[in-house]
This record gives structure tokens, sequence and C-alpha cells, in this order.
């Protein structure tokens, strides 16, 4: 009879342990298409389409003008995305974009980048949905500003213990909260654009911009970028993914069709009973359409799917990142123990607990306008690099295999990558302080970088 896993047995009188079970060394794939699309659709929606239309129409002097932000914006994030399926099926393993930045850019680029996403980036993004999860939450409960940011620290707390235990179930709170909000928005617009007798609100003041110009469309289209903001996070749970050559591309470009037709369909919703003056008026917008449409009843469902939405994402969030800081520390560029697979609940569970702590600690810290700011600086930065990545690597590694090619190539991701840095630029000049403190805590990165290899060297 065999002795159990982990004590010893006699072999010639010799005491020999049996061999314990050892963690496995990589990540499994469980997540499916359905999962992978939802993961797309889910990190992307969250608060934005609830509140973003006002901000357009506050620059825009048409609706004509109000939509076609809203497609270029989708555009753009079509294109990032595309970008990051070709990386994504010549790389198809764990942390995503910071993979893709230490082939074309070498080892201390993406360093910097998976710094920033701990400190500002990725942890910004959990931060900055769970502090509008507190917000929001006080629409049904009596929370006070502490109250708040302590619903903000326990939605992160939860979901990060959900993600713990296992990619499965944080794959399965993806798919059904996405379901969810695609369901509250169909609701949202069937009720605007299929009822009879709708008296529109009227607006107590002209629109306040009678043209649309270059400036004032750019100034819109950064808000609409905020909104599509997400799409690339799929790239962190490649390794994840079964299936990726031909699963990403699709879930990709599925995923990210599926929001723009969303946002334009629930714009369309909301011209319908707030023209395009009103809506300049009114920054709710989302709740006033159902007030309107269904009384008090309909702004109550409103918030509900408004905290369902922003859920949703946040556990997106919260799953993909740590990928990210798995993929680091096996490069030997954080604490091995960040690296390793945990032997029950098959997930880098240092990792995400790691992210949670800290991003509890940021929901506690910073408002949400500055969580914000922080995230899109820092981020966009990386976001461009990595779709010039498609162009260096082609004429870098022509030979590597590439099962998804994007195409539009080289102007897709060139376009894209330009539309990063004019975010880039917008960012700094409207929020320079923010901006500034975002990008030191990146730099801080290099020394600690060098000061990592000196350690490792004397070894």
């Amino acid at each position: 009879m065999n002795p159990p896993l982990g004590q010893s047995h006699d072999v010639g009188g010799r005491a020999v342990a049996a061999a314990a079970p050892q963690p496995p060394a990589s990540l499994p794939r469980a997540i499916g298409a359905a999962g992978s699309t939802a993961i797309v659709v889910g990190t992307i929606i969250g608060s934005g389409i609830f509140l973003v239309p006002h901000n357009v129409a506050l620059t825009v002097a048409s609706a004509r003008s109000l939509f076609l932000v809203w497609i270029v914006g989708g555009a753009l994030s079509l294109a990032g995305a595309l970008s990051l399926a070709e990386l994504g099926t010549a790389f198809p393993e764990a942390g995503g974009v910071y993979v893709y930045l230490r082939e074309a850019y070498g080892k201390l680029f993406a360093f910097l980048y998976g710094w920033g996403m701990l400190l500002v980036i990725h942890s910004g993004s959990v931060a900055t949905l769970a502090v509008a999860f507190g917000i929001y939450a006080s629409a049904f409960l009596p929370l006070s500003p502490v109250g708040q940011k302590l619903a903000a620290a326990g939605v992160i707390l939860v979901l990060t213990a959900v993600n713990i235990t296992g990619v499965r179930p944080g794959s399965i709170v993806q798919t059904v909260f996405t379901a969810a909000k695609l369901a509250g928005l169909a609701i949202i617009m069937g009720l605007a654009l299929l009822a009879r007798g709708v008296t529109p609100l009227d607006a107590r003041h002209p629109a306040p911009t009678s043209h649309t110009t270059l400036a004032t469309f750019g100034l819109a289209l950064v808000g609409v970028l905020w909104a599509y903001e997400g799409w690339h996070m799929l790239s962190f749970s490649a390794g994840e993914v079964k299936n990726p050559r031909r699963v990403l591309p699709r879930s990709y470009a599925l995923g990210t069709l599926i929001v723009v037709a969303a946002y334009l369909g629930a714009n369309a919703a909301y011209l319908r009973v707030l023209p395009l003056a009103a809506l300049a008026e009114h920054q709710k917008v989302a709740a006033d359409a159902m007030r309107v449409l269904a009384g008090r009843r309909g702004a109550t469902f409103v918030s509900a799917l408004i905290l369902g939405s922003i859920f949703g994402a946040l556990n997106g969030t919260i799953l993909t990142g740590p990928r990210a800081y798995f993929a680091m520390a096996r490069d030997g560029l954080l604490f091995r123990s960040v690296g390793r697979v945990h032997p029950r609940f098959l997930t880098p569970a240092a990792a995400i607990l790691i992210q949670g702590i800290w991003s509890m600690l940021l929901a506690a810290t910073g408002s949400y306008e500055q969580l914000y700011t922080y995230v899109i600086f820092s981020g966009w930065i990386f976001y461009g690099a990595a779709a010039l990545a498609v162009i260096i690597l082609r004429r870098r590694r022509p030979s590597l295999e590439r099962p998804y090619r994007v195409a539009g190539y080289p102007w897709v991701p060139v376009v894209f990558a330009l539309a990063a840095l004019a975010i880039v630029a917008n960012t700094l000049m409207a929020r320079p302080r923010e901006s500034s403190i975002g990008l030191v805590l990146i730099l801080l990165g290099i020394p600690l970088y060098h000061l990592r290899a000196r350690l490792d060297s004397q070894r």
C-alpha cells in the first residue's frame, strides 16, 4: 500500500520522504469565448455611458456631432483592441500589455509600465470604480463620506476574495453582470425609442455651443474615450483563455462592437427624452431620462443599473491586472512569491491580494477626479506604445508566428498611437498637477529597476 503524499516510506532501511504535491507552474486555460468577450464588454461599460453624454453635449453643437464623437471613440478603441489582438495571438501568455512592451522595448520600459500599473494605472482604475460604487450606493443607503469610503473598500475586498478563489468564479461573475448591464441598457433604449407620447424635457437655456470646432470635438472625445476605457484588459488574461489564437481576435472585435452599438443606442434613447440643449443641462442623463419615462421607480432602476454596471467593471479589472504582476515576477522583476500559482485555487493569489490592499488604500485617500486623472494620463502613454509595438515587432521579428494580423496595417496602430499622444498632452495641460504626480510616480521605477538588477548581480 502506498503511503499518503507527503509522508515517508522505507526503501532499504532508509526513510525517504514522498514528494509533496507541487504547485502548478502556469495558470490553467479556463476562460472560454463567452467569458473573454464578457471581460471586454464588462470592463468597458462602467459608469461612463450614464454620465459622459452630458459632457459631450456641453461641447458639440448638434446631435450629428454627438454621434460622430461616439463613433470616432469606438473606432479608436477598436483600433487599439485589434492591435492588441495581433500581439496577443503572437504572445498568448499572462501579462498582456506588459509582455508586448517587454518584447518591443525591453525589460526597463515594461517594468515601468508594470510599476505604473500597480501604483496608479490599474490599481487606480480599481479604486476609481470602487469610489464611484460608494457614491452611487448612497442612493440606497444613508452613507456619510466615510461610509462611502468603507463601501468602496468593502467591494474591493469582496471581489478580491472572489478572484483569489479561482478564475472560473471571477469569469462567471463577469459574464452574469455583463449580461445584466446590457439587459438594463436595452430596457432604457426600448422604453425611450418605442414608447409613444413621450414629452421631451425642455431646456431652460440654449445649447452652450453654437458650432462644433476641432478643439471642442477633441475635448468631447477625451471624455468619450474614458467611457471606452478598459478595452485592453483582456490582454492580461490571455494566458488563461482557451484557444487564444482563435478566441482573442473574435472577443476583442465582438466585445468592442457590442459596446459601440450599446453606446450609440443609449445616446439615441437619451436624445428622445432630452434634446441636445436639455442633455447639456442634466448631468445624470440616464436617471433623468428614466424619471421622465417611468417616474421615480425609473430613476431608482437606473441607480441600481449603474451599481451593477460598476460592480461588473470592477470585477473584470480586479481579475485581469494581477496577471501582469505575475508575469513581472516570473521575469525576476518582483518578489518570487508574486509569480507563484496558488496550489489549490490555481490563481496568482499573491498578486491579486497585493493589488487589492493597495487599491483599498487609494480608494480611501484619493478623490474620484484625482484617481481618474492618474489613470488616463499614465495609462495612455503605454497604450500608444503598445500599438506601435505591432510595427516594431513586425520589422524586428518578421518570422514570428502571427495567427492574426491587424487589418489596415500600419495605419490602424499609427492612428491609435497618435490619438493616445493627443490624450496624454491634453490631460497634461488640463490637469498638470495630477498628471505630473502620476508621471513622477512612474519614473520612480527607474532607480528601483536598477537597484533590483544590482542586487540580482551580487547574488
